[in-house]
C-alpha cells in the first residue's frame, strides 16, 4: 500500500521554502520535492525530523493510501474584526477566552499569514462562523488575545513568545472597539488611549463608564507621541494641522472610535477647520501601521499616527500630542498564567529598553497599576 503526503501543503502554510526545510532536515532540496511529488518515501528518522521542523505529527504529514486523513471537524467560534464582513476561506487565528473560542482575521504579512484554520461557513447576520482548524492544539493557559492599535505591542509579543512560551494573538482595533470586546469577554486584554474631553485624563473616565467597580485591572503600557506622519524629508513642508487643509495635501484618516481620529477632529475643531476641506478625510486605514504605510507608498501625504509607526517606515514625524496607552484586563482573566506573564514582563528592564529604543516610547510609568 502506498503513501500520500501533506508536506507541500503544510510547508506552504508555514511559509517555508523547500530549500530551508531541506537545510534543517539535512537533505537536498530535490529530496523534499521528490517526497512532495510522491516519488520518494522517507525513512522513519527523516519523517520524524520533518514533523519536528514543521511542528506537526508524523501522521499529519504522511498517510497510507486509502486511509481517511485525520482532519478535525469544523466548530463554531465568535469572530471579532474591525474591517468589515469576513469571507469563506479567510485565514483566522483562534484563542480561548473564558468559555468562548474567538477567531481573529490573520494579519497579512510579506508571507503567508500565521493562522490556526480557515472559515468554512459564516453568517452575515451574526459574528459567528464555522472554522476548519489545522489541528486541535489550543491551550488556553498559553495563548493571550489582546485588542488594540499600538504597534509597540509586537515587541511585547516577541518577548513573551521567546521567554515565557506565551503565544499572543493580536486583534487590530480602535480603542473604543477594544474596550467593547473586553466588556463582552471576547478578549483577555484591551489597549486604550482615549482622552476624556472634560477632565483631560486618559482612559480611566471611559473605563469607569463601561465597567463596574472592581471588574478590571488597568496597567500602563507606555506614554507615546502622536503626530503628523509625513514622507521622509517632509517634501510638502507639513508643519501643523492647518497645513492639512491645503489643496495639494492628501490625508489618510482612521476609523471612527480610533484615538487618532478623535485627536484629528479635536485639533481641526480648535483650528476652526471644517473636516470636509481635507482631501482624503473619508479614506480609512485600520491602525497606525496601515495609515503610515499609505504615506510610505505615496498613497497619502500625511496621516495621524504614533512616532513608532513613522519609525517603522523611515518617515518624518511632527509631534502633536503626548498620550498614555493603558492595558485593561478583565478581573476574571487576571490570574491566567499568560496574563501574569504579561504583567511581569512590563516590569522588566529589557522590554522597557526595547520600547524606548525601537518605538521611542516613554516607559517611566510602564507596569504601573492604575486600577488594581
Amino acid at each position: 500500500m502506498g503513501t500520500r503526503t501533506q508536506l507541500n501543503v503544510i510547508r506552504q502554510q508555514r511559509g517555508l521554502p523547500a530549500s530551508e526545510v531541506a537545510k534543517l532536515a539535512g537533505v537536498s532540496r530535490q529530496t523534499i520535492y521528490a517526497i512532495e511529488a510522491g516519488d520518494y518515501v522517507p525513512n522513519t528518522a527523516l519523517a520524524l525530523q520533518l514533523a519536528k521542523i514543521l511542528e506537526v505529527r508524523v501522521e499529519d504529514l504522511f498517510q497510507l493510501e486509502g486511509d481517511a486523513p485525520n482532519v478535525p471537524a469544523p466548530f463554531a467560534v465568535d469572530l471579532i474584526s474591525n474591517q468589515g464582513p469576513v469571507r469563506k476561506g479567510q485565514p483566522v487565528q483562534l484563542c480561548r477566552v473564558g468559555k468562548r473560542t474567538v477567531g481573529v482575521s490573520a494579519l497579512p504579512q510579506p508571507m503567508l499569514p500565521t493562522a490556526d484554520g480557515v472559515i468554512v461557513e459564516n453568517s452575515s447576520r451574526s459574528q459567528q462562523a464555522s472554522v476548519q482548524v489545522f489541528q486541535n492544539d489550543l491551550d488556553d493557559t498559553k495563548r493571550l488575545l489582546i485588542a488594540g492599535c499600538d504597534p509597540g505591542i509586537s515587541l511585547l509579543a516577541q518577548h513573551l513568545g521567546r521567554f515565557n512560551d506565551v503565544d499572543m494573538v493580536m486583534a487590530p482595533s480602535s480603542s473604543h472597539q477594544a474596550l467593547e470586546w473586553l466588556k463582552e469577554s471576547k478578549v483577555h486584554v484591551a489597549g486604550s488611549h482615549l482622552r476624556d474631553l472634560s477632565s483631560g485624563e486618559y482612559n480611566l473616565p471611559t473605563i469607569k463608564r463601561l465597567f463596574p467597580q472592581g471588574a478590571v485591572k488597568v496597567v500602563t503600557f507606555a506614554v507615546w507621541e502622536q503626530g503628523l506622519v509625513v514622507a521622509a524629508g517632509n517634501p510638502k513642508n507639513i508643519r501643523a494641522i492647518e497645513d492639512l487643509a491645503r489643496k495639494n495635501i492628501r490625508i489618510m484618516n482612521r476609523e471612527k472610535g480610533a484615538g487618532s481620529r478623535e485627536l484629528l477632529d479635536r485639533l481641526l475643531q480648535q483650528a476652526g477647520i471644517d473636516a470636509a476641506r481635507l482631501t482624503g478625510y473619508e479614506r480609512i486605514a485600520y491602525g497606525h501601521l496601515p495609515a503610515a504605510l499609505s504615506v510610505s507608498i505615496g498613497d497619502a501625504d500625511c496621516c495621524i499616527a504614533t512616532r513608532s509607526a513613522a519609525r517603522a517606515f523611515g518617515l518624518g514625524f511632527v509631534p502633536l500630542a503626548t498620550e498614555r496607552y493603558d492595558l485593561v484586563v478583565r478581573r476574571q482573566f487576571s490570574g491566567l498564567p499568560a496574563v501574569e506573564a504579561l504583567i511581569d514582563t512590563l516590569n522588566r528592564a529589557v522590554i522597557r529598553r526595547k520600547l524606548e529604543t525601537l518605538a521611542g516610547y516613554d516607559t517611566r510609568h510602564t507596569g504601573e497599576v492604575l486600577v488594581g
